[in-house]
């Protein structure tokens, strides 16, 4: 057991070290928590019955509109 507490601390250090890297380059933690919420929007929708009139459909397009929206957001922000 006492072996793994090294390599748990260099773990440690290496995520640690890793979220600093990110954020030094910008990284868009809301911009990316925002694609998984629509994400998890559209899975659900997906699920739904299509009894919806068309709307389901309609919803399920405009959220992948979204996410395409997000991602050229974050690589705007990477350029600029």
């Amino acid at each position: 057991m006492r072996s793994s507490l090294p390599r748990s601390l260099v773990l440690g250090g290496v995520i640690a070290a890793s979220l600093s890297i990110g954020y030094a380059l910008g990284a868009q933690p809301h911009m990316d928590e925002a694609i998984a919420i629509l994400q998890s929007a559209r899975a659900e929708l997906s699920k739904a019955e299509a009894n919806k009139g068309g709307h389901r459909e309609r919803a399920m397009g405009l959220i992948d509109q979204a996410v395409a929206e997000v991602r050229a957001g974050i690589e705007f922000a990477a350029t600029h």
